[in-house]
């Protein structure tokens, strides 16, 4: 950590990392290492992790989403809606964490230029969103369903198919179909994250404007009331969990299979059951219909390999299915109460609508609400389609390939694939490819491989077990970059914490946590801290969720919370969103939630200010 005396965190070209980790450098790209070439301009930049999109150790493979998204979302900035004053963010890779950093604002004769682009394509979207929305998904299933299609080479067989060779030879063989293969998937990635963020800048854009007219006409407005007031939308994010409700309610309406659900059994033991009875065999007709696509949502943030997806890992929908039932049997409702959140959304924008005096200013709340109303949906619409569905497919497919190499021997196992970057990958499978096409016992470099893989992973698990600093080189003396304070929850406050040293705070000296008030609401309860994927099952109702920050796959959780509390995220995080739409109190951004507040400590939340109290120690 810096000497706070300095007032800065450690120089990127500095920075020392434990020697367990020796050799992090070449599991990355070498473009993405702190270098001197570019030193003097990476050591005027603050950068900070990305705990939204990198909380933990990077395999490398992994990294190619984080490849695609910062070419992507910079470009929809600076080049294609052209924000005046905006900039890209540029990514950094430190040991296995990931250090991000906001571009300062260009020369204001590049912001004057981007001005006039930015008022006339922008605005365009903003009016136009219903049908380009309807363009949009249309597309994107097609690009999706392309992967599914894409075909991978099984094996590398001992002669070519006679078929390939006559009456005609096709030209092209499994030499170039394994080589062609992986890089139309990379491909289809790259365009993917293209696509994530044809809208969803705008998105933020949208809310950041409602925000900045809401404050001028009622200063002093909470954040919490701003966020009420743009809450209450049917979207395809929420879309796995209102499924599970319905496949709930059906199977307590269906003879006996409600006790098969309830049993301590896996997913496939309760499906053989199930099988036995025509009942049952309904039910399971109906949960095979909701798979494709709506299970297609991954168990974590649906960023890493290793976080599986409820469709190929269903013990975690009938888990929760489980819990749903007996939540039934027991009289409670287990759907979000939409109607009550529009109805609390209605009735706050009635209240400050009422305050405004002039028509000029009423129309200027009311063109604000309306397209935040319309576009803000985008946000957790396209982020089941690109960031489950589609990740889903194309781990699918990464781990097809791992299956081809565990069968040549160059791997051990068919996942030690994701230890190799997507700029080595080729390199493997143009071994396999050469030695095949050269004849009968050709070696490879199979134990290299091998070695390397198992190095990777030591690594990893090392990493894990280092907290680097939160951030590198000399921060501002502001934060006043919207997105980072939006987003990532960075502010000038955070960052002064950070500089004290607040990463390794004694949980005895805290009493009070402060963060973003994301959603509405006063609630006191007991808290249940998860820092894992598989301590969600541990989730008693009525319980406060604390947790580094929310995934989307744990939609079904917050119908039985009373309020959710993390380290990480702004007012336009997950978290927040979620929170919000389901009417359920939050504070996001703390920092340090997960380190100083224990499973059982009573703790109350207060959403209309961003505070949280911990009234009692377990």
């Amino acid at each position: 950590m810096a000497d706070t005396n300095e007032g800065r965190f450690p120089d990127p070209q500095e920075i020392q990392v434990p020697p367990e980790l020796e050799g992090w450098e070449e599991m990355y790209p070498s473009h993405y290492l702190f270098s001197k070439e570019r030193g003097e301009w990476e050591s005027a930049q603050f950068w900070y992790q990305d705990k939204i999109h990198a909380p933990e150790p990077m395999p490398p493979l992994d990294l190619l989403f984080q490849e695609a998204w910062q070419i992507a979302l910079s470009q929809y900035t600076t080049r294609v809606f052209c924000i005046p004053p905006a900039q890209g963010i540029a990514q950094r890779m430190v040991g296995p964490y990931m250090y991000i950093c906001a571009i300062a604002p260009p020369p204001d004769e590049i912001i004057g230029e981007k001005a006039g682009l930015f008022e006339k394509r922008v605005f365009y979207v903003f009016e136009h969103y219903n049908e380009l929305w309807d363009k949009w998904l249309t597309k994107f299933k097609a690009l999706g369903e392309e992967m599914k299609g894409l075909e991978i080479p099984k094996e590398m067989p001992k002669y070519v198919p006679e078929d390939q060779v006559l009456p005609a030879p096709t030209g092209c063989y499994v030499s170039y179909d394994l080589l062609e293969s992986f890089d139309s998937l990379v491909n289809q990635m790259f365009k993917g994250w293209q696509y994530h963020f044809e809208m969803l800048n705008l998105t933020y854009l949208a809310y950041l404007m409602f925000g900045d007219v809401t404050r001028k006409l009622f200063p002093g407005i909470s954040e919490s009331a701003i966020g009420k007031m743009v809450a209450g939308a049917y979207v395809s994010m929420f879309r796995p969990e209102e499924e599970l409700c319905q496949l709930s309610r059906l199977a307590v309406s269906l003879n006996g299979v409600a006790d098969i659900l309830k049993r301590e059994m896996t997913a496939d033991q309760k499906i053989a059951e199930l099988e036995k009875t025509s009942d049952g065999k309904q039910w399971l007709e109906a949960f095979e219909k909701a798979k494709d696509p709506w299970f297609y949502v991954s168990c974590g943030s649906g960023w890493f390999h290793y976080e599986g997806s409820w469709i190929n890992n269903l013990d975690i929908p009938y888990s929760y299915i489980k819990s749903y039932v007996e939540r039934l049997e027991n009289g409670e409702t287990i759907e979000r109460d939409l109607d009550e959140v529009e109805k609390e959304r209605d009735k706050t924008v009635a209240k400050y609508r009422e305050l405004i005096e002039s028509d000029e200013d009423r129309n200027a709340f009311d063109g604000a609400h309306n397209t935040v109303r319309t576009i803000y949906k985008y946000a957790e619409d396209h982020l089941f389609w690109v960031e489950h569905w589609f990740h889903t497919i194309w781990f699918s497919k990464i781990r097809e390939f791992g299956t081809l190499l565990v069968d040549n021997g160059m791997l051990n196992e068919v996942d030690d694939i994701f230890m190799f970057n997507r700029y080595e990958i080729p390199e493997i499978l143009t071994e396999v490819a050469t030695a095949w096409a050269l004849g009968v016992d050709i070696p490879v470099r199979g134990d290299y491989y091998k070695a390397k893989a198992d190095k990777r992973k030591k690594i990893l698990k090392a990493a894990g077990d280092w907290m680097p600093s939160p951030a590198l080189g000399i921060p501002p003396e502001e934060v006043a970059e919207p997105f980072t304070i939006m987003l990532w929850g960075v502010t000038t406050d955070k960052v002064k914490e950070w500089l004290k040293g607040m990463g390794e705070v004694s949980t005895e000296d805290v009493s009070e946590l402060k963060g973003f008030a994301s959603s509405a609401g006063v609630v006191e309860g007991k808290a249940r801290v998860l820092k894992r994927l598989d301590e969600i099952v541990g989730l008693e109702p009525g319980e406060i969720l604390v947790c580094p920050t929310t995934n989307p796959s744990w939609a079904p959780v917050f119908t039985k919370i009373k309020a959710a509390v993390t380290d990480i995220g702004g007012l336009t995080s997950h978290a927040a969103i979620v929170c919000r739409e389901y009417g359920v109190p939050s504070v996001t951004g703390t920092g340090i939630a997960t380190s100083v507040i224990k499973t059982g400590d009573t703790i109350q939340v207060d959403g209309e200010t961003g505070v949280v109290t911990i009234v009692e120690r377990a």
